[in-house]
């Protein structure tokens, strides 16, 4: 058996490209790993016992908000609660953390989506960032439902929404390709209906450009390097465990699929790790 791959870094979120099926790479500090070529190899993931903040670099003993330090994550607006919580956002209140990155971050047009990924879903995302957010969710289906001004009125929609569809991922049924077929266009004009009133009462309020309903635009359909679905969903934890190893089964959302359970990279964005690909 030899080493085919054998790099050490700090673990970033998975970068992806839309494909068929989504084209995923391994960033392990300057190192680019194609993961795609590694489906059927056996991997080797160990924690080198480091974690470094991904803004100021400094050493963490725990990482807050996949992966910044405690004093980045008091202090950044990209660690707000308003990011979780977008109709929280304060920026018009004059109390945004950092007003510049709230302009070009949250003060751009963001999409209202539905999604399937575990069942439908709503979520919002900034323009730019489709479809890599719905690939990061694992979907297999997104379909834009309305494009907005801010953030925060993303947010505000998102939450009239909330009141008739989930706004959140079942990851073990995603995990396991336990996936429903729907018709995307069919809910998205129900659930115009179903909001009609909420978006009528925001456009009052924001202006009536604030708000565009997009029914034109087309969803798209997504597919993902899985060799085997796990049939049960057991999870790697490397500060329980720090060496994590199996063989490569599958890549979906930001979660490796191996033989032994699944590990979600992005909870460990900062994670200085020795990362192998063994030819058996």
């Amino acid at each position: 058996m030899s080493d085919l791959i054998d790099v050490t870094g700090r673990l970033r979120k998975m970068p992806a490209e839309a494909g068929a099926p989504v084209a995923y790479t391994l960033a392990v500090g300057d190192n680019r790993i194609p993961l795609n070529d590694c489906l059927g190899k056996r991997v080797h993931i160990d924690f080198e016992g480091v974690i470094r903040c991904i803004n100021c670099d400094r050493n963490t003993k725990k990482s807050f908000n996949q992966g910044f330090c405690y004093p980045c994550f008091r202090k950044l607006a990209a660690c707000d609660s308003c990011i979780m919580s977008p109709e929280k956002c304060h920026y018009h209140l004059g109390t945004c953390r950092e007003p510049e990155w709230g302009e070009t971050h949250c003060m751009v047009e963001h999409v209202v989506y539905l999604a399937n990924s575990s069942g439908l879903k709503v979520g919002i995302t900034r323009g730019t960032q489709v479809p890599t957010r719905w690939i990061d969710q694992g979907a297999v289906d997104a379909i834009p439902m309305v494009r907005v001004s801010s953030r925060y009125i993303a947010g505000l929609v998102e939450v009239a929404c909330k009141s008739h569809v989930a706004d959140r991922t079942n990851w073990r049924a995603m995990l396991k390709g336990d996936v429903p077929e729907l018709d995307l266009a069919h809910e998205r004009e129900r659930m115009l209906g179903l909001i009609a009133d909420d978006l009528a009462a925001l456009r009052a309020t924001h202006g009536e450009d604030s708000i565009r309903e997009v029914a034109g635009e087309t969803g798209q359909a997504l597919s993902y390097p899985v060799a085997v679905w796990p049939e049960k969903i057991k999870t790697h934890n490397l500060d329980k465990t720090p060496s994590v190893e199996g063989v490569l089964e599958g890549i979906k959302g930001q979660y490796l699929i191996l033989d032994t359970g699944v590990i979600n990279i992005r909870k460990f964005t900062g994670y200085e790790v020795h990362f192998r690909v063994a030819d058996d």
